[in-house]
């Protein structure tokens, strides 16, 4: 589950690791913003230990990496896992002293490609470690790199795979991709507070974050097209108020820690299902209440299937004032379309008969990964 508190889950023990034991801890994580978040986590805990990290990911000067691995204050090393193989490659730093490994947001990692990586750094890494595997879900291939890197391992759950915080209220749209915007807007007159808008690619984040300036929004964007003082500027932006309104791709969906964001909207449904729970794990941080809204289109009725199927809760379909709701609709056999659910004043059941269930959130997945790739085609 997310927000429940995992940097400081594997942090706290680390550090009081560090001050009884010589060695180094090595924190491998999938992006930079997460590297930077949890650089600034372990720094309030390490800091009145004398205990010291260091940041090392891609869009930063090397050498100066290499100079603050020689420091003895540096205990700990959080990394990108293709920048940390560069320093392991070219024989940079000396890792047989790192005596605990922690991979957060495994999953995650996995997702980017990183298997190559991890599987090629842990030929590096000191047999004799402590390895802590964190991930807000538990897919089979998190399983088999336990099996692979870790000795005996324990397996600990906040909450099950796929749950989502129980505090969020999820709200859903049904509405054509044109209506989008005009829905949007209306929506934004409602709250005052922190908004984080997940758009589906970096094209699109572009285009929202200009559509929202010039309707008067402070508002900036996060992808990975953005550099990295750029992604910096927009995400401490937004932490400190300066922008109310960020646009984002997937890449703020891990990790991501802003308090009190009053609203997490899906502007577009995630490639992947499990991005989902991690989206709108933004708001509701640590216990608090939260608040998601999703937009839909009509053909997308089986998408949000499996991500209810994923959650083992459905969301609530709600209505527009004056924007047109639609309805999900699928085909029949024949290439007729069917329409499933109409969403109009006089419903009361707030729930859309969807087309039928798939047996496994598993299967759902992968069916929802099939139909994107067909749209894209």
């Amino acid at each position: 589950q997310t927000g429940t508190g995992k940097t400081l889950g594997f942090g706290i023990p680390m550090i009081q690791r560090l001050t009884q034991k010589p060695g180094r801890a090595l924190v491998l994580v999938p992006t930079r913003e997460l590297a930077l978040q949890v650089d600034g986590t372990l720094r309030k805990l390490g800091n009145p230990f004398d205990i010291r990290s260091v940041i090392v990911i891609g869009g930063m000067d090397m050498e100066m990496q290499v100079k603050l691995f020689k420091k003895e204050t540096i205990r700990v090393i959080i990394a990108t896992p293709g920048r940390f193989l560069d320093h392991m490659e070219q024989k940079t730093t000396d890792p047989s002293d790192i005596k605990m490994v922690v991979l957060d947001e495994a999953d995650r990692m996995l997702d980017m490609g990183f298997a190559p990586q991890i599987k090629r750094l842990a030929q590096f890494l000191p047999k004799d470690r402590q390895t802590l595997l964190f991930s807000a879900t538990m897919p089979e291939a998190i399983l088999k790199i336990a099996a692979l890197y870790m000795q005996n391992p324990t397996h600990l759950a906040v909450a099950p795979s796929g749950a989502a915080p129980e505090k969020i209220v999820q709200e859903l749209f049904i509405v054509k991709q044109e209506s989008k915007l005009k829905l949007l807007a209306k929506i934004l007159e409602q709250y005052g507070g922190s908004i984080l808008i997940f758009t589906r690619t970096k094209a699109a984040t572009w285009k929202l974050t200009r559509s929202l300036g010039q309707m008067g929004h402070q508002v900036n964007e996060l992808h990975s097209d953005r550099t990295q003082g750029q992604r910096r500027h927009a995400l401490n932006g937004f932490k400190t108020g300066l922008y109310r309104i960020l646009v984002a791709t997937d890449i703020a969906a891990r990790g991501i820690d802003v308090k009190e964001i009053e609203l997490v909207i899906n502007y577009d449904l995630p490639d992947e299902t499990e991005n989902y729970i991690h989206r709108i794990g933004r708001t509701g941080r640590a216990g608090q209440k939260g608040r998601a809204i999703t937009f839909a289109t009509p053909r997308e009725g089986p998408d949000v299937r499996a991500i209810e199927q994923l959650m083992k809760m459905s969301l609530q379909v709600m209505n527009a004032p004056g924007v047109t709701v639609e309805h999900f609709y699928h085909s029949d056999d024949k290439g007729k379309k069917v329409h499933v659910y109409e969403h109009e004043a006089r419903h009361t059941s707030g729930r859309p008969q969807f087309p039928s269930p798939v047996s496994t959130p598993q299967k759902a997945r992968m069916a929802y990964k099939i139909r994107r790739f067909r749209r894209r085609k």
